[in-house]
């Protein structure tokens, strides 16, 4: 271990410092010591390390200098898209006060996850170190000060920057929570089959730039089909273009497509085959089904394709009806109908009836009740049997802008996307249960929320560029980097960054992003 020695030049009387090492001398076979000056004390004894020492060698030589660390890989990940997105300049304009706190929020959830209330801890050893300003108390004020106006705001310039011509899956979730104060909380059809009242929240997804766009706190016992009325009009009040929506069909019914024509919407939306008019349909191009005609290979999958023009309502609207039978599905369809069917039973006959299934208790059932034998609930055998016989194995899409029926499948098979957003906030971002008890604070956490979802679907989206996706969760990538630290001086020394391991570089390179300014 080296050691320190000083000694005064007697013709400038100036101290020098010393370094001295021992060494062993392979020719003389005997230990050495070797010098090196590290600097010189000033008049005032003070240590003023040598001009030829970086600035890491000087600052760890001098005695009085302190240092402190923080953990920067995940922020200089979650930084870039900050830049990428724009983000930053939004938030600031949006939330001029406080939008410092929010990023570092949302930084938090997406590194580390878990409740908001331990935000601050994780503040002190991480990137950006804003841990004054983030205690419990704090945080609960900032999340009720995030208002309706402002988040509306947000959410208007946020679309206008990264919407082009996307398509929009549009579903709802549900979030479980044990508030008893939050008038939004409430018993409904919770989606993850718990005993909990919950909320609804919507969300649309875009499909090609694979990034949540908008998101909707709705009522825990509001259904589907419901709730597409109210966002057309929210976003005529926004201004927004036409956009092209892409939803499964628990949105079907006739008021939302006529709402979405005369809202001059672009669609693709998936009909159940319960609806009589679609029966007639499928009856039409039946016999044809069993033959070599009409069937196209989509992947590895072949499938019977029909498309027709489909005029829509009074106006008769243009509409394309996309028939589609796959032989191969058809049992598999079958056996989901039955177990649907026995779901459906056991509802109604314990009167917790689900409005979403109302057109399948209507058409597959026969319900009577009696003062001796009460409710007595049976299958009406000769339309399921039809259903099964005639109908099981095939799929509809009814669109009113994509002709080609291959295009509209593989449309509608990419909206697991918004599955996937689902996934993430559920999972990745620690929003299986809602803590928050008030409604204001609740509306804060759901925008944190979708903060956190845009950087966990961006850097996805990076890194399925790079596959680097092959080899970390968005998670593990993100604690791959939280090693990288930097180390900062006090006075005049300024700051390093640690050396990088091999899979960092690897991943900052697969990302692009260069640290070399950071240093």
């Amino acid at each position: 271990m080296p050691c320190r020695i000083k000694q005064i030049n007697k013709k400038t009387n100036v101290t020098y410092v010393y370094e001295s090492v021992s060494v062993w001398d392979k020719e003389k076979k005997q230990c050495r010591n070797k010098k090196t000056c590290i600097g010189k004390l000033d008049a005032n004894g003070l240590f003023i390390p040598s001009k030829r020492l970086i600035g890491e060698q000087a600052a760890v030589r001098d005695p009085v200098v302190t240092a402190s660390a923080q953990i920067v890989g995940p922020s200089i990940i979650l930084d870039t898209i900050t830049k990428q997105l724009s983000l930053g300049k939004l938030l600031k304009f949006c939330f001029p006060e406080t939008w410092q706190q929010i990023i570092t929020m949302a930084y938090y959830l997406v590194s580390n996850g878990g409740a908001l209330s331990h935000c601050e801890n994780w503040c002190k050893s991480h990137s950006p170190m804003m841990v004054q300003s983030l205690t419990s108390q704090r945080i609960s004020e900032l999340l009720a000060s995030i208002t309706i106006d402002k988040k509306q705001t947000f959410l208007a310039k946020w679309m206008r920057t990264i919407l082009e011509d996307d398509y929009l899956c549009y579903d709802i979730t549900s979030v479980s929570s044990y508030s008893e104060l939050n008038e939004y909380i409430k018993y409904g059809h919770n989606r993850d089959n718990e005993p909990l009242p919950q909320l609804n929240l919507a969300v649309l997804f875009g499909q090609n730039g694979r990034l949540p766009v908008y998101y909707q706190r709705l009522p825990g016992n509001i259904t589907d089909v419901t709730t597409l009325h109210n966002l057309l009009k929210t976003f005529k009040a926004l201004e927004m273009k036409r956009l092209s929506y892409v939803m499964d069909k628990g949105f079907y019914s006739k008021k939302n497509i006529d709402d979405l024509f005369a809202a001059k919407n672009k669609f693709l939306l998936s009909v159940p085959l319960s609806n009589r008019w679609l029966q007639i349909a499928i009856d039409d191009i039946y016999d044809s089904v069993h033959g070599p005609e009409g069937y196209q290979k989509l992947d590895d999958e072949f499938l019977y394709v029909n498309t027709r023009l489909y005029p829509w309502g009074d106006k008769r609207n243009r509409c394309y009806l996309h028939l589609f039978y796959n032989a191969r599905a058809r049992a598999d369809a079958v056996d989901r109908f039955n177990e649907e069917l026995f779901k459906y039973k056991v509802e109604l006959e314990s009167e917790k009836q689900n409005s979403k299934h109302q057109l399948a208790y209507d058409t597959y059932f026969i319900i009577k009740t009696t003062p001796k034998r009460g409710r007595k609930v049976t299958f009406n055998m000769p339309v399921v049997s039809q259903y099964i016989k005639r109908y099981a194995g095939f799929q509809a899409l009814l669109s009113n802008s994509i002709k080609d029926p291959i295009k509209a499948l593989q449309i509608y098979r990419d909206k697991d996307v918004v599955e996937k957003c689902f996934d993430d906030l559920k999972n990745q971002l620690d929003m299986k249960r809602l803590r928050m008890h008030s409604s204001a604070t609740t509306d804060g956490r759901l925008f944190i929320q979708f903060i956190a979802l845009i950087y966990v679907s961006a850097l996805r989206k990076e890194m399925r560029k790079s596959d680097l996706i092959k080899q970390y969760t968005v998670r593990e990538l993100l604690q791959e980097t939280e090693t990288l630290t930097k180390i900062k001086y006090s006075g005049k020394y300024g700051h390093i960054i640690t050396e990088m391991t091999k899979p960092q570089r690897e991943i900052f390179t697969a990302l692009n992003i260069d640290i070399s300014g950071k240093t």
